[in-house]
């Protein structure tokens, strides 16, 4: 059937068709032509966000809690413009969003128009495609594509950039339409001969780890991982991106590597012979000195994405597919490689490891005076809240106390800004995570620096009816640059502290006047307490001010650029590896 309306009631009827029920924007000139029809829509729920920020974080927030592509819209201009940072921050997390602008009328593209940015251009190196749209019959089409090519493939963000006088003029609106992609075919089903050979290397090998990353995540694998896992009797390690992918709690989970790792995780990978890379990059953060990182290992790396293969190490094996059915067909194939005798001996490999995991726990210091560690909110966090929840974290050293101290088994229940590292992620993430999934305990943990970026989505919250809780970890200080300061800047404090002597601003104070309940923490003693009475709030957002010490530090560290060799596990103390002993 066929229709004629204008090209923003097309838009939305699109909207509709691919299945979208939130779309998070804030409206303005050149996108308003799109609010009207919007306004009528019985199937989409707009979201109005208080930062285009948000809007896109959100999304974001979206996206990983539901498995569904996240939507955001802006106006053009600086509107679109303040989407630039979550879509980096989505094509680095290779999260599903499309992003849906206003530009200004085509007659008017690249005369410097009021509210005129050039966003296709600006965004092309962080897209994993972009549109720009001047004619209203290419509306739905666009969208059609543009939610194809967000969800297959390595996902990430797509731009939608449409003229407002296409937004405005009448066109024909038929559905489904024809897409146009020509050389759009990703690879999902991956090579038998390769995944024959890795199966044979993991049953010669003597010490192989499973890498596994936050692809494995995404093509929603990890049930496959572990029947792998436990076939084979493979450590693991998760990186941050992959926390709960596999769990913490299993007895071949050996943590999460790099710069702040565990020393059972970054042993696995230092020792190994053999790295079984599954939907990851090999980032420096994991890494450290590149030419020092597993220096015996051969290397299976099996990605969606043929450009991560080899791009910073190189794989002996090189796979690519979809990280479900590599997993898949390396089941089948190690199933084969047994029924025939081959199986690989571990025994003294899993002995190393587990020694290094009694030897070199996750610990932290506890401090004489009363004050709290942030360590301890996590462990309490964790026990009480639990392993349902989904916590979704900001940037810096409450993301690693996060990542670390808090049990994550559940694929999914972890959501934080990885590649990017973008501060102001968690609250607006927080808030997309509760609406893509209404009925789950979504807790935000949040730094006083990052906070301040994106809180005023706490009013969106509070307006929309979103019930998201949030640990606030007030050091009074931009935590991990104070840390660095630390360590490597003799202690010289440049423009770190955000003043929480003077408590400026009372974060208990601004939870209540953007509509939130809010509670503060002082000390060990109290914190049961009001996480307990955080759970027994349902109907708004809760806020708690847990106030840290300012000393607290991340442990495990690898300084940038060094070799993971060069761990240390406490200030000034570093594990013996067996080659010392």
């Amino acid at each position: 059937m066929t229709e004629q309306m204008t090209g923003a009631q097309a838009l939305v009827r699109a909207l509709e068709h691919v299945g979208v029920d939130t779309v998070f924007g804030i409206p303005g000139g050149a996108i308003l032509p799109a609010y009207d029809p919007l306004y009528d829509s019985t199937k989409v729920r707009h979201v109005l966000v208080r930062h285009e920020q948000g809007a896109g974080h959100a999304a974001e927030g979206y996206a990983q809690a539901t498995g569904r592509v996240g939507v955001c819209m802006a106006t053009s201009g600086p509107g679109a413009t303040n989407l630039v940072t979550p879509i980096a921050d989505a094509y680095m997390d290779s999260v599903p969003i499309v992003a849906i602008t206003g530009q200004v009328s085509s007659k008017l593209i690249g005369t410097d128009a009021f509210q005129e940015a050039d966003i296709s251009g600006i965004t092309m190196p962080i897209t994993k495609h972009n549109f720009l749209v001047t004619n209203a019959d290419d509306i739905p089409r666009t969208i059609a594509e543009a939610f194809h090519i967000a969800s297959t493939g390595r996902p990430g963000p797509v731009l939608v950039d449409i003229a407002k006088d296409a937004l405005q003029a009448t066109t024909t609106f038929s559905w489904p339409p024809v897409m146009q992609l020509p050389g759009y075919r990703p690879v999902t089903r991956p090579h038998s001969k390769q995944i024959r050979e890795a199966a044979r290397l993991m049953m010669e090998a003597k010490r192989p780890v499973f890498y596994v990353g936050g692809g494995v995540h995404k093509a929603r694998a990890s049930a496959e991982l572990r029947q792998l896992v436990e076939m084979t009797g493979i450590p693991v390690v998760t990186t941050l991106m992959a926390r709960g992918t596999f769990p913490d709690s299993h007895p071949l989970h050996m943590g999460m590597p790099g710069m702040h790792g565990s020393v059972s995780a970054v042993g696995a990978l230092q020792r190994s012979d053999l790295l079984i890379a599954l939907g990851t990059r090999f980032d420096d953060r994991v890494t450290g000195e590149l030419s020092s990182f597993a220096p015996h290992a051969k290397v299976i790396h099996a990605d969606i994405d043929p450009a991560e293969i080899s791009k910073n190490r190189y794989a002996d094996v090189p796979i690519v597919g979809d990280c479900r059915e590599v997993l898949k067909e390396l089941i089948a194939a190690v199933r084969q490689e047994q029924s025939q005798g081959r199986r690989g001996d571990y025994t003294e490999w899993l002995k190393l490891l587990n020694g290094y995991k009694k030897r070199y726990p996750l610990g932290y210091e506890q401090y004489d005076d009363g004050s709290l560690a942030p360590q301890y909110v996590m462990e309490r966090l964790s026990a009480i809240v639990g392993s349902e929840a989904i916590y979704v974290a900001g940037v810096g050293q409450h993301q690693m106390w996060a990542a670390q101290f808090i049990s994550h088994e559940r694929p999914g229940s972890f959501i934080n800004s990885g590649g990017a590292g973008t501060m102001g992620f968690a609250i607006p993430a927080a808030m997309g995570a509760k609406i893509g999934r209404p009925d789950a305990t979504v807790w935000a943990i949040d730094g006083d620096g990052c906070f301040q970026m994106t809180n005023q989505e706490l009013a969106t919250c509070a307006i929309e009816g979103v019930p998201i809780k949030v640990a606030l970890i007030n050091n009074g200080n931009l935590g991990m640059v104070r840390q660095w300061q630390t360590l490597f800047y003799d202690e010289r404090y440049s423009n770190t502290s955000l003043q929480r002597v003077k408590r400026i601003p009372d974060f208990v104070k601004l939870a209540e006047a953007y509509g939130c309940v809010g509670l503060r923490c002082e000390r060990p003693e109290d914190v049961d307490a009001v996480i307990n009475k955080a759970m027994e709030i349902n109907d708004v957002p809760v806020v708690i001010d847990f106030i840290v010490h300012e000393d607290a530090m991340v442990w495990p560290m690898v300084p940038a650029g060094t070799s993971n060799d060069d761990i240390k596990y406490a200030r000034d103390m570093a594990p013996k590896w067996e080659s010392e002993e």
